[in-house]
């Protein structure tokens, strides 16, 4: 028999007893804090209620969450489960939506799982977890003012006295980041972690600001003083490990990177799509500077092999092709670009998005590491304002902003490189990648680029 309870916010909750709903509370905590220990507290749900519908959901949501194509079939059972669950004992209507947002979800209509959460914000904005899988997929669709806008929308109901209120705060503050407003992004993402210093999300809404600023210094001392937090963090401390070696990155200290790499990036040599993207990134950036990285593309190429019919998700198939081509397995490359075209042509809210956007970008990288730069910078060009679409952060895609300008250098179109690059300046004048190409390429000119040039050098 199963009773309508309320979590801590208040929401109504199906389920067997207060302490299923205790355990329910502390699941969804663990799961906004990217804690090791999630999947034992989902154990703890279903040890207090077998049957509650919305811990089979949550569980679905966790299967999808890997993106993964082995997880997807646990992702469909756990979807039979929590129908069958609010079949035997009727559920809220938040709940049924819940679960129609979890059906979306697992056959590929990503937008209609996030029109459903966002739904679920508008009469329960104190939602955590529509909240944050609505983030999640604005994220992975590249709309930043709809990031911005969900929590934007649910803002007027929180506040420091609602429970976890900052993991809102640290959610919004990534969302103003995308969206430019660093002000206060920095605010509430210092905020967040002032409630919370153990929230890594909070901490990378504020690492992200002082890298679309160009603080290195002050991202470092941000990153290397919340390192102590992380020790409970699941892979997510990777990613943490990515962005101080960006600022490493930025000021040419690269023994630095190659060390935080090898000891923080891949500490473990995961198959998750979130490590691969950080490491992939990150060699090519090194290698963009004349870094000799030895070996390392072998190791990720080899995962990337692995995952690479999963085709999921637009933006880390982008990053699989670099890998897979700088490694010149040719096989494995032709594999995954015929799977992109049939991602391209299948249903769900990908598909355009592989077409559009993934395919060229992924003929891109083939071309780049092939030595053919102009057809890479020609493909890059034709996509760059629609780059956003692969989903990912600012940060993130500016992998395929340097590939562009980069592969237009070597290509030997001059004149086109130093357009891309002067624009470049205008809008990212802190970065210490566009002063060091801007420099080279207008170093000892006459007028204003010269004098540009001299500065910045």
């Amino acid at each position: 028999m199963a009773d309508i309870h309320r979590d801590c916010r208040g929401l109504a909750l199906t389920a067997a007893s207060p302490e299923a709903v205790e355990a329910w509370d502390r699941t969804v905590r663990s799961y906004l804090g990217m804690r090791r220990d999630t999947g034992d507290r989902l154990k703890e749900v279903y040890a207090a209620d077998a049957d509650m519908a919305m811990a089979h959901c949550l569980r679905g949501y966790f299967m999808l969450l890997f993106s993964e194509a082995k997880r997807w079939a646990s992702g469909r059972k756990s979807l039979a489960a929590a129908q069958k669950a609010a079949a035997d004992r009727p559920v809220t209507a938040r709940e049924t939506a819940h679960i129609a947002a979890l059906e979306r979800w697992v056959d590929g209509d990503m937008a209609g799982a996030t029109a459903l959460w966002d739904g679920i914000l508008t009469d329960h904005p104190h939602d955590l977890l529509a909240m944050r899988l609505a983030h999640y997929t604005h994220f992975y669709s590249g709309d930043s003012a709809a990031m911005r806008d969900s929590l934007a929308r649910i803002m007027h109901a929180w506040d420091p006295t609602v429970p976890d209120y900052g993991f809102v705060a640290g959610c919004y503050a990534f969302a103003l980041e995308e969206d430019g407003d660093y002000a206060r992004a920095e605010q509430r993402g210092r905020e967040a972690v002032g409630i919370n210093p153990d929230d890594p999300w909070g901490t990378h809404a504020v690492a992200h600001v002082m890298e679309m600023q160009g603080r290195q210094a002050e991202g470092i001392a941000w990153l290397s003083g919340l390192e102590p937090h992380w020790t409970q963090v699941q892979n997510f401390r990777f990613h943490l490990w990515w962005h101080r070696s960006l600022f490493h990155l930025e000021l040419g200290e690269y023994d630095a990177v190659l060390d935080l790499y090898d000891r923080g990036v891949r500490e473990e040599e995961t198959g998750d799509y979130l490590d691969l993207t950080n490491a992939v990134a990150l060699l090519w950036r090194l290698e963009s500077e004349g870094v000799d990285v030895g070996d390392r593309w072998a190791e990720v190429a080899g995962h990337c092999a692995e995952h690479a019919a999963d085709l999921l998700l637009a933006f880390v198939d982008a990053h699989y092709a670099i890998a897979l081509a700088r490694t010149g397995d040719g096989a494995a490359l032709a594999d995954h670009r015929a799977g992109v075209q049939n991602a391209a042509q299948a249903d769900g809210t990908q598909a355009p998005v592989y077409r559009d956007v993934a395919a060229p970008v992924c003929d891109a990288a083939a071309a780049y590491c092939d030595g053919d730069y102009g057809r890479a910078a020609d493909l890059l060009g034709s996509v760059r304002y629609d780059l956003r679409r692969l989903g990912g952060s600012h940060a993130q895609r500016d992998l395929f902003v340097q590939m562009q300008i980069e592969a237009t250098i070597r290509a030997g179109r001059t004149a086109r490189a130093k357009a891309l690059i002067a624009e470049r300046a205008e809008r990212r004048p802190t970065s210490a990648w566009t002063r060091r190409r801007f420099t080279a390429l207008f170093g000892g000119a006459d007028g204003p680029a010269g004098q540009k040039a001299a500065a910045l050098g």
